[in-house]
């Protein structure tokens, strides 16, 4: 069984039946109920068309459950509609989805929740370790923003801001984590940004083209982690680098600028340069004080002191550093980085072992793991 295809089809299906009035938690148990049943047959029978199987299979599943509902009357209506077999529409009805998910009845968190969910794919724990909570708060969290868009039909479109957070993220997880959506999500933000004239928009697409354009380069042969600086820039997607770049000034030409393309221009900065060496770090710390300016985000600042720590040395780095808290998110790691850098090997290996320890992802684990190791070598050396 295509696992591959049927991901694609998912969004497609539950769309299809939401459209036909489906309430949306009634139409995505239907849509499991059709995979499940999906699992059991294809491999054995597979169909000919197998988005029309599963409408098929879904819509008879919401319809077998309408009718057991109490609020049977009210659907009648609709079970004597059931269309007759054939080719379900080849219309793409996902980014529809993405707007009915970012529903403004809805906050923008569990908006994104409920998106990665019910279109996206991930499953319950791979949101939960996105967003840093317990696995049971967040199935609580999508259960709720499932309830509440029941019902919800797709005139009443969300917020823009909402969905490009729901890419972002999709795109993240899919770049870094073990489901790769990194491609989906650049297919839709190509979707909206042809629908949609914001300059925010953009500036999201041109993000996502700067870094999935290092994508190769990201990481060994051996699957470990290949930093920045490190990375063999030959691998580098050059089109996509070029498209990106394209994109992002025409979206800084508009002057309405937004943190997605602050972001973009960190990356085109990185891309730009022909060796690590030769990275325009004054001009990269520049654009985090602007998207600093735009977002207040504290992981925003972690970021600039890295950038500090490379334009102006590494104790400049831990001066920025030392004004942040402490217990946020690869604090430790960034510290370790600025103490190697600055020549104090002791507190950098302790750091890097700490950070390792704190890490969720395993590939970063063993890159900090290494990193301690080298530290620790560099010390035995020293002494």
């Amino acid at each position: 069984m295509d696992e591959t295809l049927v991901r694609s089809l998912t969004p497609s299906v539950l769309s299809v039946l939401v459209r036909r009035g489906a309430d949306f938690a009634a139409a995505e148990d239907a849509v499991q109920d059709a995979l499940v049943e999906a699992v059991r047959r294809w491999p054995d029978d597979p169909p000919k068309d197998p988005k029309g199987w599963l409408v098929t299979v879904a819509w008879r599943r919401f319809l077998d459950a309408a009718r057991a509902d109490t609020a049977r009357r009210r659907r009648e209506d609709r079970v004597e509609e059931e269309p007759g077999p054939g080719p379900a529409p080849d219309v793409d009805d996902t980014l529809q989805l993405y707007f009915l998910c970012a529903h403004p009845s809805l906050s923008p968190s569990s908006a994104v929740a409920l998106t990665l969910r019910a279109v996206g794919g991930l499953t319950t724990r791979q949101i939960a370790r996105a967003y840093l909570v317990p696995e049971a708060t967040m199935a609580q969290r999508i259960s709720r923003a499932k309830r509440t868009v029941s019902g919800v039909r797709f005139d009443r479109p969300g917020d823009v801001g909402t969905v490009l957070r729901v890419l972002y993220l999709v795109f993240n997880e899919g770049y870094s984590g073990d489901v790769d959506l990194a491609a989906e999500a650049i297919r839709l933000t190509r979707q909206l940004a042809a629908s949609v004239d914001h300059p925010e928009v953009a500036g999201l697409l041109a993000l996502m083209l700067l870094h999935h354009a290092r994508r190769a380069a990201r990481t060994a042969p051996d699957g470990s982690l290949v930093p920045l600086a490190e990375q063999d820039r030959g691998r580098w997607d050059t089109a996509a680098i070029a498209e990106g770049v394209r994109i992002l000034q025409a979206a800084l030409a508009r002057d309405r600028l937004g943190e997605f393309q602050a972001q973009a221009a960190i990356a085109a900065l990185h891309a730009d340069a022909p060796t690590s060496a030769e990275t325009d770090w004054v001009q990269i710390v520049e654009w985090y004080d602007e998207l600093a300016r735009l977002t207040g985000n504290p992981v925003v600042r972690l970021n600039r002191a890295v950038a500090v720590g490379e334009a102006d040395g590494p104790r400049a780095g831990l001066a920025a550093l030392a004004a942040l808290d402490d217990t946020l998110p690869r604090y430790a790691a960034v510290a370790a980085y600025l103490h190697e850098r600055d020549g104090d090997l002791d507190t950098a290996a302790r750091l890097y072992a700490e950070a390792a320890h704190k890490a969720s992802d395993l590939a970063e684990r063993d890159h900090l793991t290494r990193r301690a190791a080298r530290v620790n070598s560099r010390r035995r050396e020293v002494r």
